[in-house]
């Protein structure tokens, strides 16, 4: 038998047997099992009473069946109000600076030889080939009193102030700077690799006909390269605000424990608290509120389809 007889055998039998469809329904089966169940677990729990018994919360009974009073307490509590606050800012925070420092290296990696490019490339992802905790771990033995970067820092700082403001040691563990620092290296790449990629795709010699017609290199990068690359600032800018709102690692082990970011103080209610249906009312609101970013970035891709005018699509 010939090898396109071969292929057509092959893919009648699996069509015949019903193959195709069990793997278009696999990614469906994963989603419902693992994203969809648990979000309904978690959901219906938000809607519990806390109680003092085993598990922590209770539906019917002498408790209400639908319990609102962990929304209600979003509302009106200072210590959730701010945590969303402050896991909003510190996440805005990291994903501008990420930008800001990952636009200039996505952009230098398309404009290098395709031998550098593979090793940049490398570079950018070896990160995630060592273990996260790891990596928090070293930045807080670097942001320590007694660390050599400390030292170096502070050194620089007291040559450029007066005597009087001068420090023995830079305050930079257990602080909102520290969590913001740590977030953008942690989230940086994810931020780095959408770009490469919609920026790979750019036909570069729109900038050089920009160029010949007269405009300066800040001109085109504003007119031409900037718009075109919207839809790969939109994904990074995702790709990094919506874990780091949520971020439970980073701000336990070099945040300030009075300001905790929205990650930890769920984890609080679960472990500490034991009031399950606080947490779960806190977990629904973050996810509801991290939605509107995933619309919005929906709501532009499909409006760039329909227009193909819209600048980015060009």
């Amino acid at each position: 038998m010939t090898a396109p007889a071969q292929k057509r055998g092959l893919a009648h039998w699996f069509h015949r047997r019903g193959w195709s469809d069990v793997m278009i329904a696999t990614p469906y089966v994963w989603l419902l099992v693992f994203f969809l169940a648990p979000f309904l677990i978690v959901l219906a729990m938000s809607f519990a009473t806390r109680t003092p018994t085993a598990p922590p919360f209770s539906f019917g009974g002498e408790h209400p069946l639908l319990n609102l009073t962990g929304y209600a307490r979003l509302f009106h509590d200072t210590l959730y109000i701010r945590a969303f606050v402050t896991s909003l800012l510190n996440a805005g925070l990291a994903t501008i600076l990420c930008l800001l420092l990952g636009y200039p290296m996505a952009l230098a990696l398309i404009r290098v030889s395709a031998g550098w490019r593979n090793v940049l490339l490398m570079l950018v992802i070896l990160p995630f080939w060592t273990s996260f905790l790891l990596r928090v771990y070293a930045w807080m033995g670097l942001m320590g009193s007694n660390s050599w970067f400390n030292k170096l820092l502070t050194g620089a700082y007291n040559a450029v102030v007066p005597t009087d403001w001068a420090l023995r040691a830079i305050p930079m563990m257990h602080s909102n700077f520290a969590v913001v620092l740590v977030t953008v290296y942690t989230y940086l790449p994810f931020m780095i690799l959408p770009l490469y990629a919609n920026l790979e795709r750019l036909d570069l010699t729109l900038d050089e006909a920009a160029m010949d017609l007269g405009s300066r290199p800040l001109r085109v990068f504003w007119d031409v390269t900037l718009p075109q690359s919207i839809p790969g600032i939109i994904a990074g800018a995702l790709l990094v605000f919506i874990p780091a709102a949520g971020e439970l690692v980073i701000p336990s082990l070099v945040g300030d424990a009075a300001r905790p970011m929205i990650g930890r103080v769920i984890s609080d209610e679960f472990s500490a608290a034991r009031d399950w249906p606080m947490a779960s009312s806190i977990a629904v609101a973050l996810l509801v509120l991290m939605v509107f970013p995933m619309m919005a970035y929906s709501h532009y891709q499909a409006k760039a389809q329909h227009d193909p005018t819209a600048k980015g699509t060009s």
